[in-house]
């Protein structure tokens, strides 16, 4: 397995979403701790997952204590593995998101991680997600007091713009490892948030980087330049999206979600695919335009 970098931390330059292991639709324990070890045994050592990756009110923090649990049950060396973890995002346990940036909400959030997750310090802790009510830099500030006492290792922001990244790193007092935001063939808006974090040297996370858990079977047929270069490789329009990803720059960790074993193991393979130029023209082009996703 390739490795890039976060922070301190060489992990895979592929990693694993476990929200489709704990929100609806989520499959039996069985299934979902069989993908982990799956992706442990594909070389991945980077794990993505946050408090809200939930169902019900009274399920906060399900799928921290299910990866928590797979990779203490795994029987291979997992001392490589960084599991990061976000907070600020909420589900109220009626199928909305809500937000909460509060310091003190926040302060709270991540020493409940910390439990759930059987760790003394989290090795990535990542703010999920702007809180319209609070000003940003509070809640950044209080990801900074974390990482001044030692709650977290290391921290990173989510959903962020270019003003937010840089405010947030200043903030951090250059300490900002992460950011990650939604990217993907059909979802671009990112790319200048790619750009600038390629330019910082931090590392750029795509959520849902193959269009999401309803639209991820669909790359083939929503974009035909990724089925094409798919074919010419005999691999699936899947594995080139994320190898494109991983081309497009050298900080770039897609986190592709997975709720069965073959669809991680699917995904790991992208990094052993080499694309041309061509081919990575073609893909940056034809499809912006079918895709209709801003650049």
């Amino acid at each position: 397995m390739q490795q890039r970098t976060i922070g301190t931390r060489s992990v895979s330059a592929i990693g694993l979403g476990g929200m489709p292991m704990s929100i609806e639709g989520r499959p039996d324990e069985a299934r979902s701790i069989a993908t982990i070890h799956a992706a442990l045994d594909a070389g991945v050592t980077l794990i993505d997952t946050a408090d809200a990756y939930h169902l019900h009110a009274d399920d906060v923090g399900h799928n921290e204590e299910l990866i928590a649990r797979a990779v203490r049950s795994f029987g291979g060396d997992t001392s490589a593995v960084l599991i990061a973890t976000k907070g600020g995002h909420l589900r109220p346990g009626d199928g909305t998101w809500t937000q909460d940036g509060r310091p003190e909400y926040l302060k709270e959030a991540v020493k409940a991680s910390a439990r759930r997750l059987g760790v003394d310090a989290i090795g990535l802790y990542q703010f999920h997600r702007p809180d319209p009510k609070v000003p940003y830099a509070d809640s950044v500030g209080a990801i900074r007091d974390l990482l001044d006492e030692g709650v977290i290792e290391q921290a990173g922001i989510s959903n962020a713009n270019v003003a937010q990244i840089d405010q947030a790193n200043e903030i951090l007092g250059g300490r900002l490892v992460s950011v990650q935001n939604q990217f993907s063939p059909a979802l671009r808006s990112s790319l200048v948030e790619l750009e600038h974090c390629a330019a910082l040297g931090i590392a750029f996370l795509p959520w849902s980087p193959l269009g999401g858990i309803r639209r991820a079977a669909e790359v083939g047929r929503q974009h035909s330049a990724f089925q094409d270069v798919a074919d010419a490789h005999g691999v699936s329009p899947q594995q080139v999206a994320l190898a494109w990803e991983l081309a497009l720059a050298p900080v770039v960790i897609p986190i592709p979600g997975a709720s069965r074993p073959e669809s991680i193991e699917d995904s790991a393979r992208a990094v052993e695919l080499v694309l041309s130029h061509d081919e990575l023209d073609a893909l940056s082009g034809r499809t912006a335009a079918a895709g209709g996703a801003a650049a």
